[in-house]
This record gives C-alpha cells, structure tokens and sequence, in this order.
C-alpha cells in the first residue's frame, strides 16, 4: 500500500475530479460544495481537514495570496505511515502529489499527539503556511515557509521550519519501524519526489497543516471560529 501511495506522488499530476470546478475565476471556492465533492473524491483525507483547508484558503486568498490557486493540505490526524500530504490545484480540478510526510520527533510517533510553535520544543505547528523560495541547505533543496497563524506557527522562520525531504520517509523505514522517522517540525518528504513538490508549490502557494486541536479551531485567525465545536 505504501509503494502504491508513493508511486502516486511520483508520478506527478493525478487527475480525480472532472466534474467540478474548485474555484471561480477569482480563485474563491464554495468551500461547502467542494468539501462535499472533494470528500468523495479524497476519502483518505479527513473531510474536516478538506473544509477548514479550503476556509482558510479563501480567507487568505481574499487578502492577497495564493495567485496560482495551489493548495496543500496536510492531515495529521492520519498516522505517518499513511497518505497525508495533499497538493490540491483548484483551478485545474486535480490533484498533483498525494504523498506521505514526516512530524516533529517530539510530536508523537506514528501518531501526532501534541503541537508547538516554541523554537525549542523539535514538534509540529498547526495552521496556514505560505510558501516562499527554495534554497541548497543542510537537508538538500528545501523551502522557505512562512507561517501565518500568530501563536500557532508564525515563528516557523525563526525556528527553520520549512519543506525538504528525508530519506526515513519511505516505504522501507515504515517497514522496518512501523512509522516514519521524524524531523525537528520540518514537513519532511521522500527524497525521490521532495524536489519536484517544492518547484510545485514554492513562491507563494499556501498549505494549511490540520488536527483537530480544540485550541487551534478556536482561535486560528484564518477559519471561523465556530469550526472549533465540530471535532
């Protein structure tokens, strides 16, 4: 399952929607009519995942981000050894990447437990991200992030947070360990397609990193604030 998950994300561009438009030419979704869509279309993403992603996109949108109509959505409430890394191309109707990715080594082990946007604290942060330019560093060609919901992530440039890929983020680690290894917070990828992701979201794309979090649902400044009751 692991391969076939991978292959997918390999292979670039997958077309499952063909139906529906995601967006208008504006760029704003009807975020109830494409949840809906989308959830049958993605079921192994969480459909609150797909809602409060594409809420926080139009919001963003609206204040002048995202021109490309690019977005990613990451689920961590899935475990690490399952797809839960999604690249959604709203004007096109398709999905690019669906992949897996790596937490924080302090945010749980197969399952994400708890969150920080502290410095110190090696673990995952919540909430909306835009993209900025890719650079050559420690960990091979990586993305600049910049973090967008105050308290929650927007101390991920001081803390590096940012894209790059991994090599135990891989079908064999999960064999071998039964989860993924884990970054210092950084949304880690597999190698092999990490390069491709980044020249496909970098330079302004958004992603929003998803949990159920009572706290994060009631005060992130990007999704209403009743989606923090419908856990």
């Amino acid at each position: 399952m692991f391969k076939r998950l991978l292959q997918v994300g390999i292979l670039g561009v997958v077309s499952l929607f063909s139906n529906f438009a995601f967006a208008d030419n504006s760029g704003i979704v009807d975020v109830n009519a494409e949840a809906k869509q989308l959830s049958a279309k993605a079921p192994n993403l969480a459909p609150k995942a797909i809602k409060l992603g594409l809420e926080a996109y139009n919001k963003a949108h609206q204040e002048g981000y995202d021109s490309r109509q690019l977005l990613t959505i990451v689920d961590y409430s899935k475990p690490s050894t399952e797809t839960r890394f999604w690249v959604f191309d709203l004007k096109n109707n398709s999905v690019i990447y669906q992949t897996l990715v790596a937490h924080g080594q302090n945010s749980g082990d197969n399952y994400t437990t708890s969150f920080s946007n502290d410095p110190r604290s090696l673990k995952s942060s919540l909430g909306l991200y835009v993209t900025e330019q890719p650079y050559e560093g420690h960990n091979g060609y990586s993305l600049r992030l910049q973090g967008l919901d105050k308290g929650f992530n927007d101390m991920a440039k001081a803390r590096d947070i940012v894209v790059h890929g991994g090599a135990y983020v891989s079908q064999a680690f999960a064999d071998a360990h039964g989860r993924l290894g884990r970054s210092w917070g950084c949304f880690a990828l597999n190698p092999t397609i990490a390069h491709s992701v980044i020249n496909t979201i970098k330079d302004g794309t958004l992603i929003f990193a998803y949990y159920p979090d009572h706290k994060y649902l009631a005060h992130s400044d990007w999704i209403p604030h009743s989606s923090g009751f419908w856990l």
